[in-house]
């Protein structure tokens, strides 16, 4: 795929995995740095690179397990520390001291939360884009509570198998329902946004290098006597979502609080307030057999649960900005990018 005009292509050996990622800008510019959701790469991102200003340095890496980083197992009980930690190693790798700006979608924006908590002195601001609610991927009542002790119904058991045999068999065509591009169409981005064929047939293929199975998507399960049978295993990226393992709503007792904006588009169907990828959506809609009702297991409030931290942030003392993409699915960044770039671009370079 070629890459957009002052967007360059690198790979690196960090003290934890090789990864690849994209650049622009100067080497001595602000640092900002990118991370993409589940199930995409760097390149999901090429709207924002070839947008980077000459004041900063964007830097956009593959996640481990995608694209074209090191395929190795993601280590789901520490929740999305691995992405965390593996961003810090590549900035180290790339003698990036300074704090930098982190900007994360879906599962990315999972990360750089955790990488607030766990490292406030290399923040220097969050752009959350399409962001899993600090709370985990279901599985929690509105305060963030787990329904059942053991996450039942999140994790690696959610993964729908017949996708999974899609992404197996490199299907980049239209006729099956769950091919990868027909997800991407339905569920990345708005049902309005139209891409070009050759830029999706690209993108289609950076999904297809995706690690999978036990250690990479969706991950392993184990049984659970609560409904709906399953609940997290160990190792890959849903159960990293899990609510048994996920929880970042610590970034309130952060100090001092870098200034955080929040992108959403609202048209969103993958994270919001009864998101249609939640087992209890699926349940409640009759999908999923032997649903308990919606008061024993009700549908996880995602964008709810995202305000609610946000608020108590800056309650705290922290600066907040919620913008919302009218008719944006869960990637504005994709389908509203003129505007995102511009609102994005005024913050990294203004942040309060």
């Amino acid at each position: 795929m070629p890459l957009p005009p002052g967007v360059t292509e690198h790979t690196i050996q960090t003290d934890r995995i090789e990864m690849r990622y994209t650049a622009a800008g100067p080497e001595d510019g602000v640092p900002v740095v990118l991370l993409h959701g589940n199930l995409s790469t760097c390149r999901f991102m090429d709207d924002q690179m070839a947008a980077c200003p000459d004041s900063h340095r964007f830097i956009a890496p593959d996640m481990r397990g995608f694209g074209g980083s090191e395929k190795v197992a993601l280590d789901a009980t520490r929740g999305l520390r691995d992405w965390s930690d593996d961003t810090m190693a590549l900035l180290d790798a790339l003698g990036v001291t300074e704090p930098a700006h982190l900007a994360g979608w879906s599962t990315g924006g999972g990360a750089i939360m955790q990488a607030l908590i766990d490292h406030p002195e290399r923040v220097a601001s969050l752009s959350l884009i399409g962001t899993v609610s600090p709370y985990g991927f279901a599985g929690t009542r509105r305060d963030g509570t787990l329904i059942t002790a053991d996450a039942a119904g999140t994790g690696g058991g959610g993964g729908n198998p017949d996708m999974v045999a899609q992404l197996r068999a490199g299907d980049t065509g239209l006729d099956h329902p769950l091919g990868i591009r027909n997800v991407m169409r339905a569920f990345y981005w708005s049902a309005e946004f139209s891409m070009d064929e050759e830029r999706e047939l690209e993108l289609a293929d950076e999904v297809l290098a995706s690690l999978l199975g036990d250690e990479g998507y969706p991950g392993d399960a184990t049984a659970s006597d609560n409904w709906p049978g399953f609940a997290p295993g160990t190792t890959g990226i849903l159960n990293a979502l899990s609510p048994l393992y996920l929880d970042t709503s610590g970034i309130v007792d952060v100090d001092p609080k870098p200034p955080i904006m929040w992108h959403r588009g609202s048209a969103d169907l993958v994270v919001a307030d009864g998101s249609g990828w939640d087992i209890a959506a699926l349940g409640l809609a009759g999908v999923v057999p032997g649903y308990p009702g919606e008061e024993a297991f009700p549908v996880q409030e995602m964008v709810s649960q995202t305000r609610d931290v946000l608020e108590a942030y800056a309650a705290a003392g922290g600066w907040i900005e919620e913008v919302v993409y009218d008719g944006g699915g869960h990637g504005p960044h994709i389908d509203h990018a003129d505007d995102f770039n511009e609102r994005f671009l005024t913050f990294v370079t203004e942040a309060p």
